[in-house]
């Protein structure tokens, strides 16, 4: 099989599933996630405010939430099979935002620049690495 995708030109890289669902999770899952909940933060807003969001909504919103327009069938039926590794990485994710929302809350400035400087730095290695 390995050489059969070679020969179509794919790079192929073998892991164990229990690795593969947890790099999955935190490269797909979770934003998807992330993305779902936000527009359905904004849906359950009132209605007024709603609409405000929708009329000031500029392109970084629209660029973050292009994927909760995602198959919602396909991505119940891909949480649910991947309840594990979507759990333990939603867990971590969480854990991180609460660190955040510590520093804010503390008016600590230094480590909020420092984390958005380090996720930078992710950033222009995914770009790197021709993830973009």
């Amino acid at each position: 099989m390995i050489q059969f995708w070679e020969r179509t030109g794919s790079k192929v890289d073998t892991m164990s599933a229990e690795h593969h669902d947890m790099i999955l999770a935190i490269t797909s899952h979770i934003p998807h996630l992330i993305a779902f909940n936000i527009v359905g933060t904004v849906s359950d807003l009132e209605d007024d405010t709603k609409m405000e969001v929708v009329k000031y909504a500029a392109s970084g919103f629209r660029d973050f939430t292009r994927i909760a327009a995602s198959d919602p069938e396909m991505w119940r039926d891909v949480f649910m099979e991947n309840r594990e590794a979507v759990l333990e990485m939603l867990g971590r994710f969480a854990e991180d935002l609460s660190a955040l929302q510590r520093a804010i809350r503390r008016g600590d400035a230094a480590s909020v620049e420092a984390k958005f400087k380090r996720t930078r730095s992710l950033r222009r290695e995914v770009i790197e690495a021709k993830q973009a």
